[in-house]
């Protein structure tokens, strides 16, 4: 008999969460938004900021490598967000791993580089609203104030005593991306639910 749970679909982190953050967006009557955003492709890339590579892996994604520390630059459907001196994550849509991997090392050519999937290791939650910053700071301790984390800026923090990894979108609509590590999502997924409770009708 075949295996059947190789071929069952992907689950989602927070699948089983999708509900309580939908109910909780719906009570907030637009205070606060909380929502996953499942698959997204992560790549972790290594390289030299100042080598040839860099310029060459930019153009291949369309979108150049952030260099000034914890920014984000977005072009298209894919997000740079500066990790250190020599690395990056790369977010993209879901699939899209092993394209946006073969033009990485097909742009370093000889170059040194590192590319790595981690798309399976974390999701994305969303918290947007005109709430999110008051949310996100009742368990963050840097300045979540606009002028010292705007748009476009992004930091590895904790949230919740959970390690993540903070991004403010460059829309003010659009609220922030909080990357969590898969096996920590269903903990923080109830740590904003529980801090979203005074925002809640």
């Amino acid at each position: 008999m075949a295996d059947t749970a190789l071929s069952a679909p992907p689950r989602s982190p927070l699948a089983r969460d999708a509900g309580r953050l939908a109910a909780a967006t719906r009570t907030a009557r637009g205070a606060i938004r909380l929502a996953e955003l499942p698959f997204l492709t992560q790549l972790n890339i290594r390289l030299d900021a100042k080598g040839a590579a860099a310029d060459a892996v930019g153009l291949a994604l369309g979108l150049q490598l952030p260099l000034e520390p914890n920014t984000v630059i977005r072009a298209g459907e894919l997000t740079a967000l500066w990790l250190g001196p020599d690395e990056w994550l790369v977010v993209g849509p879901p699939g899209s791993q092993a394209d946006l991997e073969a033009r990485v090392r097909e742009a370093a050519g000889d170059e040194p580089v590192s590319v790595t999937d981690v798309s399976a290791q974390r999701t994305t939650l969303l918290v947007a609203g005109p709430r999110a910053r008051d949310l996100l700071a009742h368990g963050c301790s840097l300045d979540l104030h606009p002028r010292a984390f705007g748009a476009g800026r992004c930091a590895q923090t904790t949230l919740g005593r959970t390690q993540v990894v903070l991004v403010a979108r460059d829309e003010p609509r659009a609220g922030f991306w909080v990357l969590v590590r898969s096996s920590f999502a269903g903990y923080l997924a109830d740590w904003l639910l529980d801090a979203a409770t005074e925002y809640l009708a």
